[in-house]
């Protein structure tokens, strides 16, 4: 039995849908346990192209049961249109994907109330999604929540009655037009009959795998520096992001998680506001060009940076990371040089990311070191072998400042773009 969690050291946007997909066909269970449709993974495979959002990345494997936790907030059309499109594409996930009934479904108030909120903050905005994912998960923690459970009784109605009256009171003083009770009551009942298929307990599921020595791989969503406690607050998700809350949110016990891989880019992004260290500011220039991207979820462009190894490292303690994946390798080829940050100082002074919050980081002088790059395509590298000099130093430079060995090397987006070492 193995339990492997599947985590982005960085800010997000590491290429964990590809890891994941990569290493299902060795997992009995797959299964997200955090997070919402907030996070977008995007999977390239025999299949097509798929940008995911909640429907967990392994789910293309065919012997690979997807589990989805109760720690996952839920956007109900979201996650029909995800079971279509799976299903039409021939990946068949009726009888293979099963959903927490513990599990916070995102309304239509929430999405409302998310845009309310950053229009009111102004400049002050943290630069969410949109999706509702801050206010379900208030409501979650604030007992006003409401779940797949409920709709086994008339529990919904009388829980989906009390929040309407609440949230009007809050959308109309903040300028916004009420919604209807009886519009949402019949559309989530339509949602529920349709999901109602997936929906199954956990529990004794998870602990029956784990007692027969079933193989799990956990997927969280977001990366590490946008956990709610360790991240650069206010600038974060609402949702742990760390391995820990798998435990929370799936029902696994910390002791069986006994590997987990640190996803990381060969260089750094992030989409919304908040401090980015190793930011490129110039724009116009052919660096940012060559890394910029463009975010699964919400269309905008990423926020581009050098690799910041102190994030690296930071990551690798705090969720006790056994090995590195390194994904967007190939990004870098065709650089004569590449700047690292490999630490940070403060008035001249050393210090490290926990010793900071977000508007410290903001004030931090990150020290570079310049090395070497390759002009050579790597894109149809199969070995460590055959990368150029300059690129595998870059790999042993990342190794040594983590401490962990990197098992994987991401030179392409495609599942089979991965050198194994």
């Amino acid at each position: 039995m193995s339990v492997t969690a599947v985590i982005g050291s960085q800010w997000g946007d590491e290429g964990k849908g590809k890891v994941v997909d990569y290493l299902a066909e060795q997992s009995d269970y797959v299964a997200r346990f955090n997070g919402g449709n907030n996070a977008g993974h995007t999977v390239i495979n025999e299949f097509g192209t798929f940008k995911i959002h909640l429907v967990p990345s392994g789910i293309f494997a065919k012997n690979t049961i997807g589990l989805i936790g109760g720690g996952v907030v839920i956007d109900p059309q979201v996650l029909i249109d995800e079971i279509e499109m799976l299903n039409k594409a021939g990946v068949g996930v009726d009888g293979r994907l099963f959903i927490s009934p513990r599990s916070h479904l995102i309304m239509p108030y929430h999405k409302i109330l998310d845009g309310l909120y950053e229009e009111a903050k102004g400049a002050g905005a943290t630069g969410t999604t949109r999706r509702g994912i801050g206010p379900v998960f208030a409501d979650k923690v604030s007992y006003n929540g409401i779940r797949w459970s409920d709709f086994t009784s008339d529990t919904f109605e009388k829980r989906l009655s009390v929040q309407v009256e609440l949230k009007n009171k809050i959308i109309i003083a903040l300028g916004g037009d009420e919604i209807k009770y009886s519009q949402v009551r019949e559309q989530y009942r339509e949602y529920y009959l349709k999901i109602k298929p997936y929906i199954k307990e956990l529990f004794s599921l998870v602990q029956d795998g784990l007692k027969t020595n079933k193989n799990f791989l956990l997927e969280q969503a977001m990366g590490t520096f946008l956990d709610t406690d360790w991240g650069t607050y206010p600038f974060v998700t609402a949702s742990t992001t760390i391995p820990s809350a798998a435990s929370a949110g799936l029902g696994i016990p910390p002791k069986y998680i006994n590997n987990v891989i640190g996803v990381t880019k060969a260089y750094t992004t992030r989409v919304g506001a908040g401090p980015l260290p190793t930011e490129i500011t110039d724009t116009k220039s052919a660096v940012y060009e060559q890394f910029g991207e463009v975010a699964a979820t919400t269309g905008r462009i990423r926020r581009v940076g050098w690799l910041d190894l102190e994030i690296v490292r930071t990551a690798v303690e705090l969720s006790g990371t056994t090995e590195l994946c390194l994904t967007k390798l190939d990004v870098l080829s065709g650089l004569d040089e590449i700047q690292v940050c490999v630490r940070y100082e403060l008035s001249c002074d050393p210090v490290r990311y926990a010793d900071l919050d977000s508007y410290g980081l903001e004030q931090i002088e990150p020290v570079y070191k310049t090395v070497a790059g390759w002009k050579e395509d790597i894109s149809k590298a199969k070995s460590f072998d055959e990368l150029p000099v300059n690129a595998k130093n870059y790999v042993r430079m990342i190794e040594e400042a983590a401490g962990i060995p990197v098992k994987w090397i991401g030179v392409g987006p495609e599942r089979d773009a991965t050198i194994r070492r």
